[in-house]
């Protein structure tokens, strides 16, 4: 230990002026066995600075470096752990507690002794030992000689200090002076002896020869303490006679303090009175406006504006704490109440009389009306009704019952004024409908007999939901009934698709309809959305932010507060957007009913009605879903859409059951079948109808549903038929249906349209086949046996071996068959042909060229046989191919 506190005092502490005096090998404790050395230490100048330095030795070599070092002035506590017993662990408290275990007690007790003896010379006991042996501190401090230890300690500290470099020069010049000094250094000590005593009587000379300017000195200093005593006596009595100024100005003091105490609370007074005085009065001529003000003028409308919103900025004036308890703010608040409850009773009054003033006028304007097909507007009174806007808004920030009871009143005033004028222009479009009707059907049916019974039930399904009118419309309802008939024959003859061609169809008619249903949705929409817009306007129903609860800045920058849920407005369930759709479900509540029965009365005239009035209803759907998709007009339209939709398909499944239900004659052919005529129809309807609609999708679906359902009914009528082929029903029926895709070039029908074609080659392939063996039908089965006979296994060349298909047989067969008899045949079945085939769809010329390019084969094929079966025997045909093609061109030419 001795070796290593050499090395850190030459290598560490010498280079820095400092002395170390003790050294203590200590770990961390509680943590991995990390060793390094507390030091001691004091530096060489003065003045003199005491530390504890932590040296730890270097990873990279085998010499020590100063890691941190701590001054002893901030050390408040040692703590040796245990006074009684050994214990390596102490505690050293700087700015934080340091646990450290020394390597031996031994270590730890005489480096706790070095800081005790520190602490006692340097810092006069600053640092509190604690657990520390009492024995350990009277070693370093024997009783009674306290003080000569701690002056023994400094010596034998001072014993250690080398000298500094003035005293090494003062020494060399006092030995310079003194050559033997160092030869004989006791005759140099004699000198410096006697050279000392002389000093000393010297200074004894000097001070006795003072003595007398010492006396000199102390009678001065009396004469100077009695002039200190006479200038006491004076500041005493100054002191006296400014006591009683400073009381004086003390009262002085507090009376300017309660002055200014004063003034704060007038001016804090001040303040209060102006805030109740600026914000909690109302101008005269507010008053009045809220009492007498005209609601009928716009100067008037404007003036109780202004008043309204005063007094709401008035009542809603977030007061402060205690001004609800001044008689003045309740008696403001009481005339508040007076002022509101007065102007919501005048004003509900007056709009409730407005609602009946516009709605007479606009009754009288509904004759106007009725003739043509158009809504009346309500503009002028939502223009009217709208300067009141601002006041049903402070009207529901008010008089919250009030404001629910007008918005009552306008429902129920309007639903019945839109119930009268929905019913007249619905009732107007269903007559329009009829006279069409009437006009394009009249004369066909003109003769068809009439039932009262049937009349009646007629009239009432033209009516619909509508009820009864008066006045303007009765004629109306004559008219109706003079149609009906008309319309009860034009329905159920176009439920017969198969007894009417296209041509019958009045398209006039349709596309009537089509205006007159275009002009109903066309008026309605903008009186909806019109309707839809005041209501918001009006009835400040549109979505604002929500505000929070508490105070707030109004537009003045006063603060103002919401009224308490209990006071003015009570808790809606429902969302402005709710208030809003159900007040237009009610106001408008006869427009489906009447929407619905104007399309079952479209329907039942004429079932493709269903198509128009489906492009038309989803383009005024998507529309209305543009413009607001939660809209009154648009949920309406949307629930009408799906009432359409469901006709619509309904019209499909009508088609497809017609169909199935065709019943075909048996005495005559069948040529094309109505229901594949009547498909033709509806493509043809449909494509003009949906050409650009939105909704592509329902046609493509329901086009894919019928010409399944003419496959499989064709096919049906094909087997049961008893006068014409099948192949002939088959061909006939599915070359018109390819003719009518390819014509109409329908994208979703591309697959039913190559398997129409593959069915018609293959049914035309079939009858051609079938027909061309009855003119050489001997021939046919001659030569069948023989290709019987050669599949059996008989060669070619030896068939002609055979008894029943000698050589002599053949030329029997083939005698039978000369030009004259096969021309008369070809005839025969040219006349067959043309009996099974109809005139519509033109095939007999198809089927004939086939027959003969079919006849031509079956020549080249037996030809072929007699070459090969019958070598060298010389036999040939009657008739030759020039012969054939000459006989089908002269019997073509003559039919």
């Amino acid at each position: 230990m001795t070796a290593i506190k050499h090395a850190l005092q030459r290598d560490i502490f010498t280079p820095n002026d400092e002395r170390l005096l003790s050294i203590v090998n200590v770990c961390k404790a509680g943590k991995k066995k990390k060793n390094c050395f507390l030091c001691a230490t004091v530096t060489t100048e003065r003045p003199v600075q005491v530390r504890v330095v932590k040296v730890k030795k270097s990873d990279k070599g085998d010499f020590y470096k100063r890691q941190m070092a701590w001054e002893l002035r901030d050390l408040a506590e040692v703590d040796a752990k245990d006074a009684s017993k050994e214990n390596p662990e102490f505690d050293l408290h700087f700015e934080k507690v340091y646990r450290w275990v020394a390597s031996s007690t031994a270590e730890k007790n005489s480096f706790i002794s070095c800081i005790w003896k520190l602490n006692q010379r340097y810092l006069r006991k600053k640092v509190e030992f604690v657990n520390v042996s009492s024995q350990l501190l009277e070693e370093s401090v024997p009783s009674g000689e306290s003080q000569s230890v701690a002056g023994g300690d400094e010596d034998a500290l001072d014993d250690y200090q080398e000298l500094n470099a003035r005293e090494e020069q003062d020494i060399e010049g006092m030995m310079e002076v003194c050559e033997y000094a160092i030869s004989n250094a006791e005759a140099f000590a004699e000198k410096l002896s006697r050279e000392l005593q002389v000093l000393d009587g010297a200074n004894i000379q000097s001070i006795m020869a003072s003595e007398k300017q010492v006396n000199i000195l102390m009678q001065l200093l009396d004469e100077a303490l009695s002039e200190v005593d006479t200038i006491e006596g004076k500041l005493s009595s100054y002191e006296e006679m400014l006591q009683s100024v400073k009381e004086q100005m003390d009262q002085i003091s507090q009376s300017n303090r309660l002055i200014q105490i004063s003034n704060t609370n007038n001016g804090k007074l001040l303040d209060e009175i102006q805030f109740l005085v600026n914000y909690m009065d109302l101008s005269k001529g507010h008053i009045r406006a809220l009492q007498d003000g005209d609601l009928s003028s716009p100067k008037g409308i404007e003036a109780c504006i202004n008043a309204s919103e005063a007094l709401l900025q008035c009542m809603n004036v977030a007061l402060r704490p205690g001004h609800e308890k001044l008689m003045a703010v309740k008696q403001q608040q009481h005339l508040f109440t007076e002022l509101r409850d007065t102007f919501a009773r005048r004003l509900t009054n007056h709009l409730n009389n407005v609602f009946v003033h516009q709605g007479h006028d606009q009754s009288s304007t509904l004759s106007q009306h009725t003739a043509d097909l158009t809504l009346p507007k309500h503009s002028p009174l939502h223009r009217d009704l709208l300067r009141y806007a601002k006041l049903m808004e402070w009207l529901k920030n008010t008089q919250r019952e009030k404001y629910d009871g007008l918005s009552r009143t306008y429902v129920d005033y309007m639903t019945r004024l839109y119930e009268r004028e929905i019913k007249d222009f619905f009732e107007v479009a269903k007559i329009k409908m009829a006279g069409t009707t009437k006009e394009g059907k009249g004369n066909k049916f003109a003769t068809l007999p009439r039932k009262e019974s049937a009349l009646k039930q007629e009239t009432e399904s033209l009516h619909g939901s509508s009820g009864k009118l008066t006045g303007s419309t009765s004629s109306l309802n004559k008219l109706a009934v003079q149609g009906s008939s008309s319309r009860r024959s034009q329905s159920s003859s176009l439920l017969d698709m198969g007894n009417m061609s296209a041509s019958d169809l009045d398209v006039a008619d349709r596309t009537k309809f089509d205006k007159i249903f275009e002009q109903v949705l066309s008026e309605l929409e903008p009186l909806c959305l019109a309707e839809q817009d005041f209501i918001s306007k009006f009835f400040k129903l549109q979505q604002h932010p929500t505000l929070a609860q508490g105070e707030v800045e109004s537009d003045g920058g006063v603060p103002s507060r919401q009224p308490p849920p209990g006071e003015h407005r009570h808790s809606m369930s429902l969302t402005e957007k709710d208030m809003v759709r159900l007040m237009m479900n009610k106001i408008f509540q006869s427009i489906e009913t009447e929407l619905n029965s104007l399309i079952a009365l479209g329907d039942k005239i004429d079932s493709f009605h269903s198509l128009y009035m489906l492009v038309k209803m989803s383009h005024h759907v998507w529309t209305a879903q543009n413009v607001d998709p939660t809209s009154y007009l648009s949920t309406t339209l949307g629930n009408v859409l799906v009432t359409v939709k469901r006709n619509f398909d309904k019209c499909i499944s009508g088609q497809i059951r017609q169909m199935e239900e065709v019943k075909i004659s048996k005495k005559s052919k069948v040529g094309i079948l109505p229901f594949v005529t009547g498909f033709e129809e509806f493509a043809e309807l449909a494509e003009t109808i949906f050409r650009n609609a939105e909704r592509r999708g329902d046609l493509d679906k329901a086009y894919v549903k019928l010409i399944r359902a003419v496959f499989m009914n064709v096919e049906k009528v094909a087997n049961e038929s008893q006068k014409t082929p099948r192949d002939v029903v088959m061909m006939e029926n599915f070359h018109h249906i390819f003719s009518t895709q390819s014509r109409l070039k329908i994208s979703c029908l591309e697959t039913e349209r190559r398997e129409a074609k593959h069915k018609y080659t293959d049914h035309l392939q079939s009858y051609v086949i079938n027909s061309l063996g009855q003119p050489l039908e001997k021939l046919n089965h001659f030569f069948e046996g023989v290709e019987a006979r050669v599949a059996q296994g008989v060669r070619e060349e030896e068939v002609s071996y055979q008894l029943a298909f000698n050589k002599q047989e053949l030329r029997k067969v083939i005698k039978e068959y000369p030009g004259k008899e096969v021309k008369k045949g070809l005839d025969n079945l040219y006349k067959k042909v043309d009996k099974h085939l109809c005139e519509e769809e033109s095939l007999l010329q198809v089927v004939w060229h086939s027959m003969q390019d079919e006849f031509i084969r079956q020549y080249k094929h037996f030809e072929g046989l007699i070459g090969r079966c019958y070598p060298g025997s010389g036999i040939t045909m009657e008739f030759t191919i020039g012969d054939m093609l000459e006989y089908f061109s002269s019997i073509a030419q003559s039919h």
